[in-house]
């Protein structure tokens, strides 16, 4: 097993530095103290991998250090050209002279990226763009990775939480917490999201307890996934079964009644490690700056994997998800701005509680034919169980403050089946590289609605009186029935010239079909809105293109041109008539570069998107209606990584002109979407005595006015977050122990999320607000 070399290694000296590595694993303490010395290290791989090392903390020379780290081992060190390496014999009282070198292996200052300790902020590589683990580097689009260290800095709770440090990346509209949903480029992910590739629809609220990192995808470039927003996607990533036991167990508590318990315990099933568990669990409980406001969960995820043979194997993921909420459609709108109103106002009804379920199964399974080829099977099943009663607001008198309401809600049962084949290869013609992908995916959608529409009392936004009936009580009087269906396959092909340029070519044909039935009236059912519904079928090629000119390790020019084939064809006018499916296009060019090795990355893009056949759904209502053709373009700036020993940050700046070309609001901007926009997030790991285990972060989070709705009657103001973190982990318990205080919006700034794109749907985001943690690993 070898990894490349630092080649960023320092001249040894004498000079003491600041250390902090915990025991453990030989080879991982040894690649920490590389990391942290800047040196690089050779050993044999299979000579210290059932190796301890006691931990390391204080200041130490590198000889010192490296001396303490292998003391009782059986090695010590010996110092060449490359750097150092562990020969055998002196450490346990030999004279030192009949000492060997081992054969190589070079331990680096990189750590295994998915290790539960790993304190990064970057990724070298990533998979969602291409479906295969490519260098980002050497990958033709624009892909930002949010790893765990960042998640748990920021104490993250909700995706949301995690994907403000992309730029690019606003916030829909998320029912008052109850979804997730994002708007990218300019355009909305329409509710759709995705875990390990697989789509999750509808408004799904995922716990992070299981992720291992967020991978952003930009553009239409996402099309490999089928029917898709060519904004682009957010996939995450979830924490695989590691040989390496570990357990972790975290308690935080905050402001407005929050506690969260998140536990996470991985290792290895047998004494020979071909069989591997992860459990994850969480149990949240916490009431809300909104009057009425409440939100529970449970969530439990096993997963196992199955090294079958050394070149075979399977992985089997669980997870149940049961959340209590209360849907929250914000504040309204008056005048010009949103109304000024206090930041708890409920609009809707007390009695309207939300409940979800949801079972999810994953299988698959791995197989490597030789080093270069590989196959891979998947299947999954998502079932989902949902009550949601809302109460909404459609006519307002700004002058009196008295707003009419409806009430809709009712049980949605849905059932998801996903499966995919992909086989990847690496293949020399005339000595040219080739790294190719060919798939096939399935996806099928199927559920039914039975809801209650009806009028609700209206209520006063400057006084509310609650009528507290339960309107779910009536009989049903809405139905729906849909079934979403497409057949996809996909090829693509990756090749190198010259070891400098790359050039990728390909695309995806999908076969896809969408049935939505709809029926009126206490004395319908959804028999009869299944016989009501029309199949309507869409095949279209979306081809892709990309080109990636390294010139030095460290610099990478891109470029792609795209097109997608949308995912909004499920939605339907006034009539139960199926809209026309929405077109996705873009070129993008960019720059990418990387510093010391990986640790300091940064991604710069200019992009020209369009989007055709935009839909908007109508206030109130379960249908939508078609607006024309969009378009966005613009620059984005990410920045992440190390810049010195102990301080790392992310930077991200946006420019995101987003508008309506043709169709009724020809000329209007996009709604949610700010011109400018940009964060800056730091950690800062002290490095000095006496302040040796002591972190500091600190945040701000900025973004220019936002119109509101399609009309662009209204204006979301500016705003500006700032968030701050200070952490302990007392170097008496090796790191283990770990004390943590967040603070968001720490000016207690009146902020607003994203709206419905209508003026009666405004997300009001919470003041100043604290979260404690006390975490301990072992």
């Amino acid at each position: 097993m070898t990894f490349p070399s630092i080649t960023c290694a320092r001249e040894a000296s004498a000079d003491l530095s600041r250390y902090s590595i915990p025991s453990g694993p030989l080879e991982q303490s040894l690649s920490l103290f590389a990391r942290q010395a800047g040196i690089a290290i050779s050993a044999d791989a299979d000579k210290i991998k059932n190796l301890t090392a006691n931990g390391l903390e204080g200041d130490y020379s590198v000889e010192s250090g490296l001396a303490e780290l292998l003391k009782n081992s059986g090695f010590t060190f010996e110092r060449n050209t490359a750097g150092y390496v562990l020969v055998s014999g002196a450490a346990v009282g030999g004279t030192g002279q009949d000492a060997v070198e081992l054969p190589e292996m070079v331990v680096t200052g990189s750590i295994d990226p998915d290790s539960p300790r790993n304190p990064s902020y970057t990724r070298t590589n990533a998979s969602t763009a291409t479906k295969s683990n490519l260098p980002i580097m050497k990958t033709p689009m624009s892909v930002q990775v949010i790893p765990r260290a960042v998640i748990e800095d920021q104490q993250a709770v909700q995706v949301n939480d995690a994907v403000r440090n992309v730029s690019g990346v606003f916030p829909g509209f998320t029912f008052g917490g109850m979804s997730q949903a994002f708007m990218i480029r300019g355009f909305d992910t329409g509710f759709a999201s995705f875990r390990d590739g697989f789509r999750f629809p509808l408004a799904l609220r995922f716990s992070l307890a299981n992720i291992e990192r967020v991978e952003v995808l930009k553009g239409a470039a996402s099309n490999l996934y089928g029917r898709i927003e060519p904004g682009g996607m957010v996939n995450l990533i979830t924490k695989r079964p590691q040989a390496e036991r570990y357990y972790s167990l975290n308690q935080q508590f905050g402001s407005y009644g929050q506690f969260q318990t998140l536990a996470d315990a991985t290792g290895a099933l047998n004494e020979t490690g071909t069989l591997l568990y992860r459990l994850n669990f969480e149990y949240l409980n916490q009431d809300s700056f909104r009057d009425f406001g409440f939100n529970k969960r449970i969530f439990v995820a096993p997963s196992v994997t199955w090294r079958i043979t050394p070149d075979t194997q399977l992985d089997v993921d669980f997870t149940y998800n049961n959340e209590d909420t209360r849907e929250d459609h914000g504040i309204v709108a008056i005048g010009n701005r949103p109304a000024k109103l206090p930041r708890s106002r409920f609009l809707g009804e007390p009695a309207d509680k939300t409940t979800q379920n949801m079972y999810n199964t994953a299988v698959t399974l791995t197989h490597a034919f030789n080093s270069d080829w590989q196959a891979r099977a998947r299947f999954n099943y998502l079932r989902r169980d949902t009550v949601d009663p809302q109460t909404t607001g459609f006519d307002l008198n700004e002058a009196t403050g008295d707003m009419q309401r409806s009430f809709y809600g009712g049980t949605a049962t849905g059932d998801v089946f996903m499966s995919t084949v992909d086989i990847t290869g690496r293949f020399y013609t005339a000595g040219v590289e080739h790294n190719v992908l060919a798939g096939w995916e399935y996806y099928g959608q199927f559920g039914s609605v039975k809801s209650i529409s009806v009028d609700a009392s209206p209520i006063n936004i400057f006084r509310p009186i609650y009528s507290n009936v339960n309107l779910a009580s009536q009989p049903y009087n809405f139905f729906i029935d849909q079934k979403n269906e497409w057949n996809g396959v996909y090829l693509q092909d990756q090749i190198t010239l010259f070891d400098k340029l790359h050039i990728m070519a390909g695309g995806r044909y999908d076969w896809a079909s969408n049935d939505v039935g709809t029926a009126f009236g206490i004395d319908k059912f959804l028999s009869d809105a299944k016989a009501a519904g029309r199949e309507i079928n869409n095949n279209r090629f979306s081809p892709r293109a990309g080109i990636v000119y390294q010139p030095w390790e460290w610099l990478s020019f891109y470029g792609n041109y795209v097109q997608s084939l949308g995912a909004a064809n499920s939605a339907f006018d006034a009539n139960g008539n199926i809209l026309k499916p929405q077109i996705g296009e873009q070129f993008e060019g960019g720059f990418k570069t990387s510093f010391f090795e990986g640790r300091l990355n940064s991604n710069v893009a200019f992009y020209y998107l369009t989007k055709q056949n935009l839909a908007f759904r109508v206030p109130g209502q379960p249908y939508s209606i078609p607006i024309g053709q969009a378009r966005s373009h613009g620059v984005e700036v990410d920045v992440s990584g190390q810049v010195t020993r102990g301080l790392d940050l992310i930077f991200t700046y946006a420019y995101t002109d987003a508008e309506v070309l043709e169709g009724a609001n020809k000329g209007n901007r996009l709604w949610n979407v700010p011109k400018h926009a940009g964060s800056l997030w730091a950690r800062y790991d002290m490095q000095y005595e006496p302040l040796r285990g002591l972190s500091v972060g600190v945040g701000v989070y900025a973004m220019g006015k936002r119109l509101g709705d399609t009309a662009n009657t209204f204006v979301l103001p500016a705003q500006a977050r700032v968030d701050a973190m200070v952490r302990y982990r007392p170097p008496a318990m090796h790191s283990r122990l770990s004390l943590q205080l967040n603070i968001y919006n720490l000016a207690d700034s009146t902020l607003y999320g994203g709206t419905l794109g209508d003026r009666f749907s405004v997300n009001v985001d919470a003041p100043r607000t604290f979260v404690g943690s006390i975490r301990y690993e072992m």
